[in-house]
């Protein structure tokens, strides 16, 4: 009865530990019936007060996208996860990559990883697109010049000083799709380049600038 309640009350596979607790109206003790609703797996805890249901009673897959935007915030998704989500790198990501303006953080959780890199908050304002989901919500995701500048800049191993070896790093370490690349907006990059004050992503936005017809990049000078 109280799982059937739930799926009643509760429209979306996401929610909060209020509406959690609104969707068991009458109950004398809600927590005990939470409790073993998480017991049995009906419900599973992604982190305190967010939750899905749980697998055999998912009506749809819950958005990973979402989850990634409620678990820690601000934040937008970016990064590899973005990449791969606009076809700029050719791997599967399996944790959701984010940026943030507040503290790096790390989320292992019953559902996959989740981590979030801190950039300064004015290049986090910069590049964020609300992507609408079939229901109505939404979730925030870098567009491909910030998820690609979010990477560039915040790959601290990375030795990049010219647009040779800017190249390189895109082709061998990040295996960017060439085409993907010279469909980027190179003076979007320019002003992404502004708000970080970064060098590297003044050389990404030249580099895409300098892209020959054929696909064959100026590299000299």
């Amino acid at each position: 009865m109280t799982i059937a309640l739930l799926l009643k009350n509760i429209p979306f596979e996401e929610f909060d530990y209020q509406t959690l607790l609104d969707s068991l109206p009458g109950y004398a003790q809600p927590r005990m019936k939470i409790s073993g609703m998480l017991a049995r797996g009906d419900i599973i805890r992604v982190k305190k007060g967010l939750y899905v249901l749980g697998e055999s009673f998912r009506r749809r897959p819950y958005c990973r996208e979402l989850l990634a935007n409620l678990i820690y915030g601000p934040s937008c998704v970016s990064l590899d996860y973005a990449l791969q989500y606009h076809g700029l790198i050719p791997e599967r990501v399996e944790s959701v990559t984010s940026v943030t303006c507040g503290r790096p953080r790390v989320f292992d959780t019953p559902v996959g990883i989740f981590s979030y890199k801190m950039i300064p908050m004015e290049a986090y304002r910069t590049g964020i697109d609300r992507i609408e989901l079939d229901d109505g919500r939404s979730f925030l995701m870098a567009i491909p010049e910030k998820a690609l500048a979010d990477r560039i800049a915040t790959d601290r191993g990375a030795s990049i000083s010219s647009r040779k070896g800017l190249y390189e790093y895109l082709t061998a370490d990040l295996r960017v799709d060439m085409e993907g690349l010279r469909k980027l907006d190179h003076t979007r990059l320019a002003e992404i380049a502004g708000l970080y004050r970064s060098r590297r992503i003044r050389l990404l936005s030249d580099l895409v600038r300098r892209l020959s017809p054929n696909g064959k990049e100026v590299l000299h000078a």
